[in-house]
């Protein structure tokens, strides 16, 4: 969607939303008369691209629980994530792009509206449990929308000391926040499974009610290490003395990923509310550097961190929900994480519109097969310490090809042919077609558009304390 139009908050847009809610009316009333609000699960999964799930064409890992929401519901070819953790996340919970509100890794403004706030403040139960990665202040669950958490990296970071050692905390042994409070598990707890246990619990407490869970997994990030039920596995192990471990346990993580949503989709069946949940599976970013994966007998590198690159942002993307998304379908569709925010909102009947800059295109009509979708094109601003300009990777893309600039809005913008998943190929200007041409016109204007709605979302005093913090800030000290 144009940023412009939304600024200029023109009749049109108003008009096109009115009319697209004309449209779904009838389906969502339907949903609603039978089984009241409709619940969501959004599990993202840490570190894992596309090419690691079996129904994309993974020939090294099982993973029949994700593979069957493929079956269940619908399977997307190309989703694309930022090439990080907290620049997606950034991204997944407010449904705006990082050129509007992201400041720093491991902040979240504490200015932004997630998703969370918009389902509490419309009478959801709403959990989060998994990594957070987004403040260490005691109250930022709850701060941004939720009233149940289990969480990694809220009060401690990413390891611990045991014995006069250091260890990674969040696998064996780990170190969580349960609804804030410090928490260290030493009992031969793994840290993934403890996660899933909160968020069973929360949903057999809250079965009679409209629930919103936002699982962000630990897993199969590095350190790399076994998993319950492997051989190697040592439960009373005080976690990796190593950041990235060993990679041949990247496998056992990729099928303890697999066995985790499906306990997850079991509770579901088992409390009788398939019908009526929503629950969407991806990645937030393409898989860590050291892991080769064959797809389709083509071997992957993973990518992680390069914006540009298949690699390092195409994830895998697949939705259920029986009756109400269609089984078996293979989408196409262009789909970022900017998109999510839109489509639950839309699907529970949730007003955004005094939210001008969502960035967001719903995928309701995709997902029930009525209506139309326009999302010709997906931006992506990456600037991971900081969001300095002149740090950052943007990219836009659409089905076929890509724009990117490395560095501010003064850098040259190059064009890429990426029809080939995972074979992009650099286009010399000189040997465009016309039609080329006039895609890296419309590609490139989408760039410079959002050039100019950078911390657009922040206000005076953020954007003050990013300049204070930032390397702008640092520069004009010296």
């Amino acid at each position: 969607m144009d940023p412009c139009c939304r600024e200029a908050g023109s009749y049109t847009c108003i008009a096109m939303r009115v009319t697209r809610l004309a449209y779904f009316l009838p389906a969502l009333l339907l949903l609603s008369n039978a089984w009241g609000k409709p619940n969501i699960i959004m599990i993202m999964a840490d570190d894992m691209g596309y090419e690691t799930v079996g129904a994309n064409g993974c020939d090294d890992y099982k993973t029949p629980n994700i593979d069957a929401m493929a079956k269940k519901g619908m399977r997307f070819t190309n989703a694309f994530a930022n090439p990080i953790c907290t620049p997606s996340r950034v991204k997944l919970m407010t449904g705006k792009a990082n050129v509007r509100n992201y400041t720093f890794f491991g902040k979240l403004n504490r200015g932004q509206r997630t998703f969370g706030n918009y389902f509490r403040d419309a009478g959801y139960k709403t959990c989060i449990s998994g990594k957070w990665q987004l403040g260490q202040e005691t109250d930022a669950p709850s701060h941004f929308g939720f009233d149940q958490s289990c969480l990694w990296q809220l009060k401690k970071g990413n390891s611990h000391t045991i014995e006069g050692k250091k260890y990674d905390s969040r696998h064996t042994s780990p170190d969580l926040s349960i609804n804030g409070v410090a928490k260290e598990f030493r009992n031969g707890e793994f840290g993934p499974d403890v996660c899933v246990d909160f968020i069973e619990k929360f949903l057999e407490a809250n079965k009679d009610e409209s629930f919103f869970v936002y699982y962000p997994m630990i897993l199969p990030h590095c350190p790399f290490v076994p998993t319950p039920g492997t051989p190697d596995y040592d439960p009373k192990s005080p976690g990796s003395p190593t950041y990235k471990g060993d990679a041949k346990y990247f496998k056992n993580m990729v099928e303890h990923v697999d066995q985790l949503v499906g306990r997850i989709a079991s509770k579901v069946d088992e409390l009788g509310l398939s019908e009526n949940t929503l629950i969407v599976f991806t990645g937030d970013n393409g898989t860590d550097v050291p892991v080769v994966t064959s797809l389709n007998g083509k071997s992957i590198a993973g990518g992680k961190g390069k914006a540009d690159r298949d690699s390092g942002v195409r994830t895998p993307f697949f939705v259920t929900m029986p009756g109400t998304v269609q089984a078996g379908k293979v989408s196409n569709e262009l789909v970022d994480f900017s998109d999510l925010l839109p489509t639950f909102c839309e699907l529970a009947k949730i007003d955004t519109s005094e939210n001008k800059n969502l960035d967001g295109v719903s995928l309701l009509p995709t997902l029930i097969g009525k209506g139309e979708r326009k999302k010709s094109w997906s931006y992506l601003f990456y600037s991971r310490n900081d969001a300095t300009q002149s740090a950052s990777s943007v990219v836009v893309r659409n089905a076929t090809h890509l724009v990117y600039r490395k560095g501010g809005p003064d850098k040259k913008i190059e064009f890429f042919d990426c029809s080939i998943p995972y074979e992009r190929k650099l286009q010399k200007f000189s040997d465009l077609s016309d039609d080329e041409r006039k895609v890296f016109a419309e590609l490139s204007l989408v760039m410079k558009r959002y050039d100019t709605q950078f911390q657009s979302d922040l206000s005076k005093d953020a954007v003050q304390q990013w300049q204070q913090k930032s390397k702008i800030g640092k520069k004009k000290k010296k």
